[in-house]
């Protein structure tokens, strides 16, 4: 099964059709259909790894100020018992299964309701521990890697560049120089397979602290990163820098689309 992370930007592209959600609609209808997707979310940290193992996970509305019809959205896939509990051995002592605390947030659903939008495949979301550095993600990205194997996604959404202090809301904003700057670095680093100067992410470029404030939305990646298979053929599923926000997703391991007749 290939794996991906998914820039998935506003929560309100969950309600949208245009470029960037039709080419994740087009990602479910292209990749081979998972038993289960496995989500990593810049928008849940918690102290410990843990996993979503209710049957019935809820949808989480994890924002305000967004319109009603938002709010209403609801994205109701199955959970996945046993693979949490698959999980937790997988990745014990550090992990345990979460029946209740939390669902299915915005960085998950409002991808996933485009790419799967009968909500039939099964969803376990996994937490990122606040307490690991950058190389304690990616290791733990290298344990998930036999999930592949099962015909489970891995899916990790956040964003490279996710700065909303210095983002520009007027229609048709360019990106700013530092975020396409520091996007097309990480591009760079990712189709060398340098893994190592993406775990130091902090000397990939002298503005970094601009690309994020706060490193939770860059962090799935390098679970996605951690999963890759030596030399595994990888390609930019969506590549747009809208001001300081990078819509970028890697699709790791997928076959290459065939040119049309």
């Amino acid at each position: 099964m290939p794996s991906i992370f998914v820039g998935h930007g506003s929560p309100m592209t969950a309600l949208e059709d245009n470029d960037t959600t039709r080419a994740w609609r087009r990602l479910g209808e292209r990749l081979p259909r998972p038993r289960a997707v496995l989500a990593i979310s810049a928008h849940w940290e918690t102290k410990g790894v843990l996993i979503t193992a209710a049957e019935r996970p809820r949808t989480i509305h994890d924002f305000y100020g967004f319109p009603p019809d938002l709010y209403a959205k609801q994205y109701p896939a199955p959970g996945d018992p046993a693979l949490a509990q698959q999980l937790q051995g997988m990745l014990a002592p550090y992990a345990r299964a979460d029946l209740d605390s939390w669902g299915y947030d915005h960085g998950t659903w409002s991808v996933l309701t485009h790419m799967y939008p009968d909500a039939d495949v099964p969803v376990v979301q996994l937490s990122m521990d606040v307490r690991l550095g950058p190389r304690g993600h990616y290791q733990i990205g290298q344990a998930l890697a036999p999930l592949r194997d099962q015909g489970v996604l891995i899916f990790g959404t956040g964003n490279i560049v996710h700065n909303l202090r210095l983002y520009d809301r007027r229609p048709g904003a360019p990106a700013q120089p530092w975020a396409q700057r520091f996007t097309d670095v990480v591009k760079a680093k990712v189709l060398a397979g340098d893994h190592e100067a993406l775990i130091d992410y902090a000397h990939l470029d002298p503005e970094v602290d601009l690309a994020f404030p706060e490193p939770e939305h860059f962090h799935p990646l390098l679970y996605v990163l951690g999963a890759q298979a030596p030399g595994e053929r990888v390609e930019f599923a969506t590549d747009e820098v809208f001001s300081s926000i990078s819509m970028t997703s890697v699709l790791v391991g997928a076959e290459p689309l065939k040119a049309a007749a």
